[in-house]
């Protein structure tokens, strides 16, 4: 039965519809999420491919190219000989995009966007939602999550416990043993320390990742004769004293009262070993053992008359890119011709090898809001990254490149195409332009407010020309943090299709052992 009351309100209804003009909209209907740009801003005059990009066949000729690449893809099903492992300290989605612009373009691709696979790591401790770069070294090397700060040892070991990484049933060993076990060559390359966390990770058993000589293990209350510190571990220890190739900084940890080769200071060691000379010596006279310091020596280098080489290029981490190009720093090699020398010595084994490279500075210029720096690190990665893969056949060489976790690092806002990254991106409602690249936290806080007239600084009345230029963030900190979401892993080689999809960032070394038939765990050639 109808509703005589609705007879009653229609025509009243109607009566009010037509009553209020349909142009007429509130302020409160507006889509006032976007901002909206002149119609002369609509055509992007900037971008190098600017008329094309504004015709319908370039889009669709660019769509074609990608599906026919797509479709023509083949499972490559061969066993990896060789394996390397790239790892981008920091580098999150978002500097992989920023380093694109820097290096050409939003339409630029890295190296590694050329590899026909890719994945999502999950980058997560056992104990933290978001990670630091030892717990996750030790899952992307050892294939077992652990503690944040813990390298190497399972979940077991609490950071900072003096005694707990004594029990060996807590130890993880890496990919680098695995490969090493099945009579393969394994090394590491860094742009860090080499006793630092990432690469660490090949090698050591640790709760705490600042125990790089005996020096840290004291000023953290415990006894260095007890624990072997992570230098120590490098040398003598049952993996790292195995490892053919060692490159990158961290003269000083292992050095005591002895000049350091390039600046004549003293070391940190407090035992006052020169774990340098304790390491040439191990050789016997048997193997041909070669320390470098600086670029000259290592070019230098014959491959074919060098059983192992330790190259250490500063007393801590290496420059960044920038510095050693405008404050010519002449001595110190790229991390390109690191990996280049190392593959030449690895090369020499017949049954192939594995290697771990670290772009490690990407990770440091974030933590200290210096954008600049961190993004130029990233395309010197990125140029590693494509020398390997030059330099190997795809047939049997797997390539793998990855982050060990995120930046609370944004690329945001409306900044025209092939605006400088480094740039503004717009204005806020603050009257004030803000820039492209910003951080959640971190020590750019205080450089980017005006404390006297209670607002952010016009960066425009900035000198942004400096390399280490830190980038406004939203709150205070001494150190920016990392961030918690997932990273991407690029695959090419020997079984690169495995991997696509999400998956726990432990699952990476036991899917490369998998395709190099390496390891205790499932292999390509047993199934």
């Amino acid at each position: 039965m109808r509703s005589p009351t609705l007879f009653i309100l229609l025509p009243a209804v109607i009566s009010i519809a037509i009553a209020v003009p349909l142009n007429e909209v509130s302020d409160s209907d507006e889509d006032n999420y976007h901002p909206r740009f002149p119609e002369d801003d609509c055509v992007p005059t900037n971008s190098r491919n600017a008329q094309l990009e504004q015709t319908i066949n370039y889009w669709r000729n660019n769509a074609k190219a990608t599906l026919e690449k797509l479709v023509d893809r083949k499972e490559n099903r061969n066993v990896a000989k060789n394996v390397i492992l790239f790892m981008g300290d920091g580098m999150s989605i978002s500097t992989v995009a920023m380093a694109r612009v820097y290096a050409g373009g939003e339409e630029k691709q890295l190296s590694f966007d050329h590899f026909p696979y890719i994945g999502m790591s999950k980058t997560y401790c056992v104990d933290y939602q978001v990670p630091d770069s030892a717990c996750t070294s030790t899952a992307y090397l050892t294939g077992v999550k652990g503690n944040y700060d813990t390298i190497g040892v399972n979940a077991q070991v609490p950071a900072l416990n003096c005694t707990a990484q004594l029990d060996k049933s807590t130890h993880t060993h890496s990919i680098a043993v695995w490969a090493m076990d099945a009579g393969k060559d394994a090394g590491l390359v860094t742009t860090t320390r080499v006793t630092h966390a990432s690469p660490a990770g090949v090698y050591a058993h640790t709760a705490y990742r600042d125990w790089e000589s005996d020096y840290w293990i004291k000023r953290d209350g415990c006894d260095p004769k007890v624990l072997d510190d992570i230098a120590l571990q490098l040398v003598h220890g049952e993996t790292g004293s195995r490892l053919k190739v060692m490159l990158g900084g961290g003269r000083r940890e292992f050095l005591g009262d002895h000049p350091d080769p390039e600046y004549g200071d003293r070391g940190l060691r407090e035992d006052n070993r020169n774990l340098i000379e304790e390491w040439l010596s191990l050789g016997g006279g048997r193997e041909n053992r070669t320390f470098v310091w600086n670029k000259q020596d290592l070019l230098a280098l014959d491959p074919l008359k060098t059983d192992k080489l330790l190259g250490m290029f500063e007393p801590a981490h290496c420059a960044y890119n920038l510095d050693r190009v405008h404050k010519n720093m002449e001595r110190e090699p790229t991390l390109a011709e690191m990996v280049d020398k190392a593959t030449d010595v690895l090369s020499k084994s017949e049954k192939g090898f594995f290697l771990f490279v670290e772009g490690g500075r990407i990770d440091h210029g974030h933590h200290d809001n210096w954008a600049k720096l961190a993004i130029d690190e990233t395309l010197e990665f990125s140029k590693a990254v494509d020398l390997a893969r030059k330099k190997f056949n795809e047939e049997d060489t797997l390539i793998v490149v990855t982050s060990d976790h995120s930046h609370s690092v944004s690329y945001s806002g409306y900044a025209r195409r092939s605006n400088d990254i480094f740039g503004t991106a717009g204005t806020g409602d603050d009257k004030l332009p803000y820039m492209t690249i910003s951080y959640a936290n971190g020590p750019g806080f205080e450089d980017h407010i005006d404390r006297e007239k209670k607002r952010r600084k016009d960066v425009r009345e900035m000198d942004t020309s400096p390399d280490n230029l830190r980038f406004p963030t939203t709150l205070p900190l001494k150190s920016e943090t990392h961030g918690g979401e997932d990273v991407a892993v690029y695959a090419s080689g020997p079984w690169a299709h495995l991997f696509t999809g999400t998956y726990e960032q432990n699952a990476i070394p036991h899917i490369m052992a998998y395709a190099a038939c390496i390891g205790d765990g499932l292999r390509a050639c047993e199934v």
